[in-house]
């Protein structure tokens, strides 16, 4: 100690005060690499612009915010690993993971570190396991699964639909949820089947779909899968209507699917761009070259969650943050956020996009 002190010429005084102002470090986790790099650098995106924009405002409690991303390319083992290096760096908060197969084995190594985490992945058992330091900002499976097996009841009578999962957490549990929904309208799926994600033949699972003659595919899984698959079902000469859940909200669909994007609906919360709370912001994002799509803005609100509910708090340690963000309302870039029991979105909602040239509208 006191050669250090000597190196640097500080007093004991002056090195416990640098040490107390030392930057608190949040973080963000999601797939940096991999098939859905482009989900990953949506969050990055809007983490990074709301740490800048929470910074030049003077930061939090009146210490800067550190970002650090962790990249677990969707796969639940890096996401321990990301989970346990997080630990080590001493974070104060989590934005993460994005696939629910890397948030509900993550969440436990940042439950029992006491780490407070906030996230967009939607299978319901990330907040059925009794854990108290998780909050999701998005709906659940159960709820936009209903949605759009109800949607593809009213508006596809009489057509036949397939109902596919990638066999992932996220993907299993929307088709499920999917086919409830169909059920409960009185559609039975003429095939009920599962991918491997990553894949890149699927003329077996087209093959099964044209000699069934299904005209829906109602997809639970991510945008690389279906951009094949439709690929594939023009050659076969199929015209397929997609129908599938939030992670379809990705631009990168348009240039995979080869042209066949515009069959792609949707389910997926109302678009905070018209939000007016996020003006500013979206005028910021576009500005810097940036569509703030899919899930930038939620990143961004994450982000703007730990800043209030440590104001709030006038603390980080976590009892006094959980307790917040349990009990709190927020305002953000996505509108008033506010948590259940479970941690769940108090007023969550979903309507139905589909993909139009290179954006996504509102169909209902």
């Amino acid at each position: 100690m006191k050669q250090l002190i000597a190196m640097t010429g500080l007093g004991l005084g002056a090195l416990f005060t640098a040490q107390a102002h030392a930057d608190y470090s949040v973080a963000i986790a999601g797939p940096m690499t991999g098939a859905y790099a482009s989900a990953g650098e949506q969050i990055k995106r809007g983490a990074e612009l709301a740490v800048a924009d929470i910074n030049a405002k003077g930061g939090v409690l009146g210490q800067k915010l550190k970002l650090e991303i962790g990249d677990d390319a969707c796969d639940p083992k890096q996401a321990v690993s990301v989970a346990n290096a997080m630990v080590n760096k001493k974070i104060v908060f989590m934005h993460g993971h994005w696939c629910s197969s890397s948030t509900i084995p993550a969440s436990d190594i940042y439950n029992e570190a006491q780490i407070p985490m906030v996230t967009v992945s939607t299978n319901p058992q990330v907040t059925e396991r009794g854990l108290k330091n998780i909050f999701r900002i998005m709906g659940r499976d159960d709820q936009q699964g209903g949605i759009a097996g109800a949607y593809i009841a009213s508006h596809f009578a009489g057509k036949k639909v397939a109902v596919i999962d990638d066999k992932s957490a996220y993907g299993k549990g929307l088709a499920d949820e999917m086919a409830k929904g169909l059920q409960a309208k009185g559609m039975k799926p003429a095939l009920r089947e599962s991918i491997t994600a990553g894949e890149k033949d699927y003329s077996g699972l087209v093959s099964k779909l044209k000699a069934a003659g299904v005209q829906v595919l109602a997809f639970g899984g991510y945008h690389t899968e279906v951009a094949l698959i439709l690929r594939q079902a023009k050659q076969a000469g199929m015209k397929l209507t997609v129908m599938g859940g939030d992670t379809m909200s990705n631009n990168e669909l348009v240039t995979a699917a080869g042209g066949n994007a515009d069959s792609v609906m949707f389910t997926f919360a109302p678009d905070a761009r018209s939000n007016p709370a996020a003006a500013e912001v979206v005028k910021e994002f576009r500005k810097a070259k940036v569509e703030p799509d899919g899930y930038v803005l939620y990143a961004y609100a994450a982000m703007q969650l730990f800043q209030q509910a440590a104001t709030q708090a006038k603390s980080v340690k976590y009892g006094d943050l959980q307790k917040a963000l349990a009990s709190g309302t927020f305002n953000t870039v996505v509108g008033k956020l506010s948590f259940d029991a479970k941690g769940n979105l108090k007023a969550p909602g979903f309507v139905v996009y589909q993909w139009k040239g290179n954006k996504y509208e509102m169909v209902k």
